[in-house]
């Protein structure tokens, strides 16, 4: 069994750099999720309740963290679709998943804006994040189409497609939530099978 004495201390240091860089990815999340572009690193790092440098060190350039941030906000997304995989409804699974992922969106969108702002791109940990999340959701709907809760001529790039631009209207126009529900009141209709209509 080792010491602190035997690992020189890099033990505790370990755990403090792992608690450090879990509060920021949190905080980053938060504050570049309301604030967007507009939203700075030292921000970040004072509600975080550490130096410039510590985020620095962690995260090399503001690009470095908005991916890091992004690719989190994606694996958990994707985790909380998988958990609907046993669902015994698997049609409330998915349009309830939907439903959570427009709600989501304007978070998310704000913080890949700030991605491109401070020069980062479409590809790395973000993107095999999204895919990861994007794979979920094509389960999801497979498995709502065999309950009878889904259509079946609609396959996932068209579904995906749906998902992103009522996401994106739920972003960028600012929709209330009455609004927001009616709207996806239509998209589920349009998704139903015919014979449920």
């Amino acid at each position: 069994m080792s010491t602190d004495r035997e690992t020189g201390g890099r033990g505790p240091r370990r755990a403090d750099a792992r608690t450090n860089r879990e509060r920021i990815l949190t905080v980053a999340e938060e504050v570049f999720g309301k604030g967007g572009r507009s939203a700075s690193t030292e921000e970040v790092a004072r509600l975080a309740g550490v130096g410039i440098a510590t985020v620095f060190r962690h995260f090399p350039t503001k690009a470095v963290l908005l991916e890091a941030v992004l690719a989190q906000r994606f694996h958990r997304l994707r985790e909380r679709a998988e958990s609907l995989f046993d669902a015994t409804d698997p049609g409330t699974a998915f349009f309830g998943f939907f439903r959570n992922l427009v709600t989501d969106a304007p978070g998310k969108i704000a913080i890949g804006e700030a991605l491109l702002e401070a020069g980062g791109d479409d590809g790395g940990d973000a993107a095999q994040a999204s895919a990861g999340l994007r794979r979920a959701v094509g389960v999801l709907l497979q498995q709502a189409q065999r309950a009878g809760a889904v259509r079946d001529d609609v396959e996932l790039p068209e579904v995906y497609a749906l998902l992103v631009a009522t996401s994106q209207a739920s972003a960028r126009t600012h929709l209330g939530e009455e609004v927001r529900d009616r709207m996806l009141a239509v998209v589920f209709d349009g998704l139903a099978p015919l014979r449920a209509r």
